[in-house]
């Protein structure tokens, strides 16, 4: 009997701690004016947290946002409703209430609609109906007040959240990493119930769009240069070193066509996140990869006349290639940085050793190849030298090559 109470004791109290664990931190907050809400929800990013009261008869929607860890006054802090409704560019066209804590007193609090990413939250109307906007600073937690009127029919919304930093009292864009690119989801504003962004999908086709364009671009376009310039020095290599580095290059193309078409897509799906550099450097890419491509179907015989002026034109173009390659992979990593904060910095760090060790053995290679065909041109020249003593024919062998 003993040990059955005991049991059912511990029972208890790990349903206790359970239910504690999983309760809503919004339901023990309180405002000190009194204000009473009908219903809150834990907001998933950046400490905050979302009060709100619905009159779905007259689109009276009450709400207290609050958003903790602001330890500082050089910080401000948004909420936010999209009109379109379009949770996968919820931040540009979001209709904004905006507060900035103020060492001297309350928090300036007021309205601005958002044009794009980079917005400095100018003050300013927005398309809905606001009353009441007032904000408060306390215990490293603002909270915004307001009621807006929202159109008839309306049961669910867009809503967005963020912070950022102050340039003097301006405003400046706020960070990119996960935490605030999450920052948005669709709200039944009637049930509570929400819909998280899919941000962790979007971060795997970025991840999907980094890998694809670092192994094609970055490192199989170096690797068949590699194999071009030393494979072809051994003659017992010849034609296989050909086949190698054709597959290579042409493998290195089809991934990075399709790395390009993920940067293509991520670039829709994120209006008014620009990375120009990045961009105009991969077109470049695809230019010159397509300019090679059609090149091996021009290739002239190795005794045609025009041959030299087709080695010339294939190696600038395929070295200019392989060097913005490489640069165009760094700007990809700062581009993700901006995204997922000091996570890319692993894979620019590995990057950058696999890189290092191919022009190590590139390196190697050079000295390694200069030797052997230097010892064949002397092995040719005294070759030379005895067939002249023997027939009295003056003149040297053909010199090998280095690509």
């Amino acid at each position: 009997m003993a040990s059955m109470l005991r049991l059912v004791l511990a029972l208890s109290v790990l349903i206790s701690v359970l239910v504690t664990s999983s309760a809503q931190t919004c339901k023990t907050q309180t405002f000190s004016n009194n204000k009473v809400f009908t219903t809150c929800r834990d907001l998933p990013q950046l400490t905050s947290y979302l009060h709100w009261s619905y009159d779905e008869a007259t689109g009276k929607l009450d709400i207290a946002f609050i958003h903790g860890g602001i330890t500082s006054t050089n910080r401000w802090v948004a909420w936010a409703i999209n009109p379109k409704n379009n949770i996968g560019t919820a931040m540009p066209g979001a209709q904004a209430l905006v507060a900035i804590p103020q060492s001297s007193g309350s928090p300036k609090a007021y309205t601005s609609s958002i044009v794009d990413t980079s917005t400095q939250l100018k003050e300013g109307t927005i398309s809905y109906p606001v009353s009441g906007l007032t904000s408060t600073y306390q215990n490293n937690e603002v909270t915004i007040f307001a009621t807006l009127t929202l159109p008839n029919g309306t049961k669910s919304l867009v809503h967005v959240w963020q912070d950022g930093t102050l340039s003097g009292s301006n405003p400046q864009e706020h960070m990119h990493d996960t935490s605030h690119t999450n920052c948005k989801e669709t709200l039944d504003l009637v049930s509570g119930a929400s819909q998280a962004a899919s941000g962790n999908s979007r971060q795997k086709r970025r991840n999907t769009h980094g890998v694809l364009n670092a192994i094609s671009w970055g490192i199989l376009m170096p690797t068949g240069a590699v194999i071009a310039r030393y494979l072809k020095v051994f003659k017992s290599a010849d034609p296989a070193w050909f086949y190698l580095h054709i597959t290579c290059q042409a493998s290195a193309y089809i991934v990075g066509i399709a790395g390009f078409g993920t940067g293509i897509k991520l670039g829709n799906e994120s209006e008014g996140v620009e990375f120009s550099t990045h961009k105009a450097l991969a077109i470049v890419l695809i230019v010159f990869g397509t300019l090679q491509v059609f090149a091996l179907f021009l290739r002239p015989n190795k005794d045609h006349k025009y041959r030299f002026y087709w080695n010339v034109y294939h190696h600038l173009i395929g070295y200019a290639t392989i060097i913005i390659s490489i640069v165009n992979v760094f700007q990809g990593f700062e581009a993700m940085g901006s995204f997922v904060g000091d996570l890319y910095k692993n894979w620019k760090h590995a990057y950058i050793g696999i890189i290092g060790a191919l022009g190590g053995i590139a390196v190697v290679l050079e000295a390694y190849t200069w030797i052997i065909v230097l010892n064949r041109r002397r092995s040719e020249k005294e070759m030379s030298h005895n067939t002249n003593g023997a027939n009295g024919v003056n003149g040297y062998g053909s010199r090998p090559q280095v690509v």
